[in-house]
Formats: structure tokens, sequence, C-alpha cells
């Protein structure tokens, strides 16, 4: 899995535009988290979807780049969790261990 890390509140802005043009994809990851790290294992060893850009939130780091998210996607926090962006809209989102890279990649219809 090739991640963006994702650092700067700035770098939602461009989340967001980037969506119009191919989805992308934001894990929020607790480095505290033993079900958290479970999670992004599972999706290290899968076979990422293509078309889409990966990016990766230490929310313990950056916890209000994770707040942003919330509101700038209408979606409640949690941990772990992943938004799809497409269109400059969350159109799915997933927590705990319904995260998967199939459900992602049946997600983009």
């Amino acid at each position: 899995m090739n991640w963006i890390e994702l650092t700067q509140e700035e770098t939602l802005t461009s989340i967001n535009e980037k969506s119009f043009e191919k989805p992308q994809v934001i894990f929020k990851h607790s480095t505290r988290c033993s079900i958290s790290s479970m999670v992004k294992s599972r999706l290290d060893r899968a076979v990422p979807a293509t078309g889409i850009d990966f990016y990766y939130l230490d929310l313990i780091a950056h916890r209000t780049i994770s707040n942003k998210i919330a509101d700038a996607y209408s979606v409640v926090h949690e941990s772990p969790q992943v938004l799809l962006i497409r269109n400059g809209e969350c159109i799915y989102e997933e927590s705990h261990n319904g995260i998967t890279m199939d459900e992602i990649i049946q997600q983009l219809g």
C-alpha cells in the first residue's frame, strides 16, 4: 500500500478537489488501538484498488485534522475509520472490523 500521509489541514482541500477526478480514501488510524493496527495491517496486505489515492491519518498526532474531516463530511468520528470521497462528498464510511479493501472496491460501483 502506498499511503499518502495526511499531516496538514490544507491537504483536505486538495483531497476534496481531487475527488472530482478520482475517488479518494482517508484511513483514520489510532496508533494506540490494537483493532486499528489490525485493520491497517489488513489494508497493507490487500491488493489496493487502482485509480484511487489512499491517505493515512495518524489521528493521535493529528486529532484536529480528524475533527475537520468529521465536520467536512458530516460523519461521526470513529477509530479506525475509512472514508471514501467522491465528487466532494463522503459516499461511504466504515469503522472497526467492517473495513476491508473488498468493501472499498465494491463501493466504487
